[in-house]
């Protein structure tokens, strides 16, 4: 009898360049039924992106990186600006999908770098430089997330509980995750960690995804609502908590799915260290504070009507639906990159963090 398949063992986001294809695991069907997309047309990457079907920052980044590399591979231009003016198009489309999360820009600035730097070059050894950085953009991550979870263990000891809010594991990456990087890791090693998650209100990517990946990976992991998190800080079930992020600012407030500030602050009030899980990608030293971050907000119907069999509120009722919060950084022990731990003041060791990346940029 053949073994079922497990989720770590499909890639989340991948390049099947043989048929010019994204193929990303479709997560709004998550737990219930495992599909895998394959997206040629880039209305079907956006809204792969928009509708979360690929999410996490790091995740949204690398099917960014692949998805204009797509969109080039199909403009029909001999003439360098010909093709720049189509490119800048696909990527200024692919930007416009979600507003908060940085990877998605970083991405794909990067691959419009790679453009821009070799104006001088045939259209076809362009398309192939493209190629190569999304690849590289994709391998990147991995290794970004495992030094995240080396980091992140040196913070935590064995038989420890965490916490976890939403769902930054690999589903939310190409392997390890950042948050989930430590646990998984730990998990290799006989940690024996306790894992809590977090459901994720309103859209359960802890309960969906992170409860689900962390589960058939083997670990201890208990599920629970939102607003339970103070009871098992409050137990001393929880010795640390590690969250992902969708973009950090300069000062170190760090934007992460709603939520997330709740998280912070009941921790602080139990002395138990939050640390936010970002890899460099996702820092924003162009965004000076939190309250220069842009917000989502996102449809009503995802509070009112999602995951339920009928209608769970009045119709008309006005709702309120931002996507993400922002976790002020004096709420935040530390903030684990893949080049070290930031730790206040975050203006001066983000910067450090830079710099150390400058260093080491190639030693990988």
């Amino acid at each position: 009898m053949e073994s079922k398949k497990l989720i770590m063992n499909y890639d989340t986001v991948a390049l099947d360049d043989e048929n010019s294809a994204l193929v990303i695991i479709d997560q709004t069907k998550l737990p219930g039924k495992m599909e895998i997309l394959r997206l040629t047309n880039q209305k079907d990457i956006w809204e792969a992106i928009y509708f979360l079907k690929v999410r996490g920052a790091p995740a949204i980044g690398v099917a960014a990186a692949i998805g204009v590399y797509l969109a080039a591979k199909e403009i029909q231009a001999d003439d360098f600006d010909d093709f720049y003016k189509l490119f800048d198009q696909a990527k200024d489309y692919l930007a416009s999908s979600r507003p908060t999360a940085v990877n998605l820009f970083w991405a794909l600035n990067r691959m419009d770098s790679v453009v821009k730097a070799n104006r001088g070059k045939s259209v076809s050894e362009i398309k192939e430089l493209l190629h190569n950085e999304a690849i590289a953009i994709r391998k990147e991550d991995i290794w970004v997330c495992k030094q995240i979870g080396e980091f992140g263990l040196t913070l935590v000891k064995p038989g420890d509980g965490i916490l976890t809010h939403c769902n930054a594991g690999q589903l939310a990456t190409v392997k390890y995750g950042t948050a989930t990087a430590p646990m998984y890791l730990g998990h290799e090693r006989g940690y024996n960690f306790k894992i809590f998650a977090d459901e994720t209100r309103p859209l359960l990517q802890g309960a969906r995804l992170t409860a689900f990946e962390l589960f058939e990976s083997g670990l201890d992991v208990t599920l629970i609502c939102d607003n339970m998190s103070a009871t098992v800080m409050k137990n001393g079930w929880v010795k640390a908590i590690f969250v992902g992020c969708d973009r950090v600012a300069a000062n170190g407030d760090a934007a992460n799915k709603i939520g997330t500030s709740v998280v912070a602050i009941v921790a602080k009030r139990y002395n138990i260290p939050f640390y936010i899980c970002a890899p460099t990608s996702t820092i924003d030293m162009s965004t000076k504070t939190g309250a220069d971050i842009k917000i989502e907000q996102r449809p009503a119907e995802e509070v009112t009507e999602m995951w339920y069999k009928e209608r769970m509120s009045p119709e008309g009722i006005k709702v309120f639906n931002p996507a993400f919060d922002v976790t002020d950084n004096d709420l935040i022990s530390g903030i684990v990159t893949e080049y070290g731990i930031a730790r206040a003041p975050y203006t001066e060791t983000l910067k450090d963090i830079f710099q150390k990346k400058e260093k080491f940029k190639d030693s990988f």
